[in-house]
């Protein structure tokens, strides 16, 4: 009885001493992440000054254009010194928790930093949130680096900075756990999950601090949706589903559009600097990630053919923004033409059946979550971002389902998760190498997993692995050839760092596939 004990005081000094370091990583990168937001906000409002002030002063363009085109040359050259700091971040930040890339951290900390302010800070339709993960996950592995954590421990500190970093961008501590957990693990880990909140928690009191309690799009008085508007509502989740699909192909389809301009990769980036002049001279207000359009729907009403010149033109320029491998993201441009999707659905509703128009706003928050739930395959992660984002939290049925009907939808078209997408394709040309470095990966054992029910000796393991134990509840288990693998059980199993991704992809496929197996364990 006494050595239970002291086990399970082992194991709750471990949870806290987790928890202490999870603290710390949140107060960093909290604190990188609200001067990178405060940065990127104050050079925004520069920009779109110049642009306001340009209408009396037309000759001032010309140098203007000279500017963007030697910010655009400093990109390049940021780019090429480190390839790490190209896109969102978000993909990268996945690929080292796979084993599959590992960055430099403070060369990624400090060139994605002004990388990330310059480009956003500029007008470009990029979003903060990306490169924001990319910080604290960098932060996050620095802390590592100095203290000489294991590989299991730095993964737990990279998820938990990740999950900072997201928290800090839109002040969304909830969301950006549920972001580590779906869309970066896609497991639930307790001592993962306890430092990632833990993290994200602090990560947000430092942003508050900064930004102030009030919600980064908060939305007043948005009315309870009537019953008799849910059909609409699953009709809005087939257009979002079906758009998300196109917006999935058109993005990953830009490398090839992009080399066509016959310019070095590097040098991408000039061609979005010099495009969004006209676009900032005649739309100032509307450049950037989006959150201000988000903002004005949510408060004022527009004209149907004005909101879809507006989401066009985001769509196309957000697609030459990201396309150019500048460091920026697509998280709230992605939500901000959900928005609009969902202004002009509303809209049109007002207009040919007689829809209350207060009811519009109602549709642009429902559709920013439908939206990223069909480019992004997190519906939860996109429930909670907006909850919290928008500041109101009794919208939690119809979000539930326009994503739930857009996530099927893009499911019947054949899309994928955009940012396993994105990590494929930045991963296709890389062979699996023996790193030498020992980790330990977690498999969960689900209740539809070929592995529930079924001994150890009976599933054909990859042979770059060895299977040591499972955590079943707070108990971990010594396995054997005859251990009996159950639904809910996390295997821990042992692999070189560089197979990490082969051996996830091993036994997925094996796990998933039908088999006679479910019928053999009867």
């Amino acid at each position: 009885m006494k050595k239970k004990n002291h086990e399970i005081t082992r194991l709750d000094d471990t949870k806290l001493i987790f928890i202490l370091k999870g603290l710390l990583i949140g107060l960093l990168s909290g604190t990188v992440v609200s001067f990178f937001r405060l940065a990127i906000e104050k050079l925004m409002a520069q920009t779109v000054k110049f642009y306001q002030w340009s209408h009396t002063h037309p000759s001032y363009l010309l140098l203007w254009a000279v500017l963007m085109t030697v910010i655009a040359v400093i990109l390049a050259q940021l780019i090429k010194s480190d390839p790490d700091i190209k896109g969102s971040g978000i993909p990268q930040v996945e690929g080292q928790l796979q084993g599959e890339i590992h960055q430099r951290w403070f060369s990624v900390l400090w060139k994605k930093f002004v990388g990330g302010v310059l480009g956003v800070g500029a007008g470009l339709f990029l979003g903060r949130e990306g490169p924001s993960i990319q910080l604290g996950a960098m932060v996050a592995q620095g802390f590592s680096e100095k203290t000489r954590a294991s590989t299991s421990e730095s993964k737990i500190f990279l998820s938990s900075g990740a999950a900072a970093g997201l928290a800090a961008a839109f002040n969304a501590p909830i969301a950006g756990l549920m972001f580590v957990i779906e869309e970066v693990h896609h497991t639930f880990s307790p001592l993962m999950w306890l430092t990632s909140l833990t993290a994200a928690i602090a990560s947000n009191l430092v942003s508050l601090n900064f930004f102030g309690l009030r919600p980064v799009l908060y939305v007043e008085n948005v009315p309870q949706l009537p019953l008799h508007l849910y059909a609409p509502l699953v009709l809005l989740g087939v257009i979002l589903g079906i758009l998300g699909y196109v917006y999935q192909a058109t993005l990953l389809s830009l490398p090839y559009w992009f080399s066509k301009t016959k310019l070095p990769t590097n040098f991408y980036c000039i061609i979005p600097f010099l495009l969004i002049i006209p676009v900032g001279y005649f739309f100032p207000h509307y450049l950037g990630g989006g959150n201000q359009i988000v903002i004005a729907l949510g408060h004022e009403y527009f004209p149907f053919t004005f909101l879809c010149v507006i989401f066009l033109l985001r769509f196309i320029f957000s697609m030459v923004s990201y396309g150019s491998n500048l460091p920026g993201g697509i998280f709230l441009p992605i939500l901000t033409l959900g928005a609009l999707i969902g202004a002009i659905y509303g809209t049109a509703l007002q207009q040919l059946f007689g829809m209350d128009p207060i009811f519009i706003r109602d549709f642009a928050i429902f559709a920013m979550a439908g939206y990223f739930t069909a480019i992004g395959k997190a519906p939860l992660t996109a429930i909670l971002l907006v909850t919290e984002m928008v500041g109101n939290i009794t919208h939690l049925m119809p979000l539930a389902v326009v994503s739930l009907v857009a996530y099927v939808v893009n499911d019947i078209l054949g899309g994928n998760p955009i940012y396993e997408s994105l990590l494929e394709r930045l991963l296709k040309h890389k062979t699996v190498t023996i790193s030498g470095k020992k980790t330990i990966i977690e498999y969960p054992v689900t209740v539809e997993s070929n592995l529930d029910n079924v001994m150890v000796r009976d599933f054909n393991w990859p042979k770059e692995m060895i299977l040591v134990s499972l955590r079943r509840g707070t108990n971990e288990i010594i396995t054997h050839g005859d251990t009996v693998m159950k639904a809910g059980d996390i295997l821990q199993i042992l692999t070189d760092e560089g197979s990490e991704r082969t051996i996830r992809q091993k036994i997925g496929q094996k796990d998933n596939a039908p088999t006679v197996m479910k019928q053999d364990k009867k």
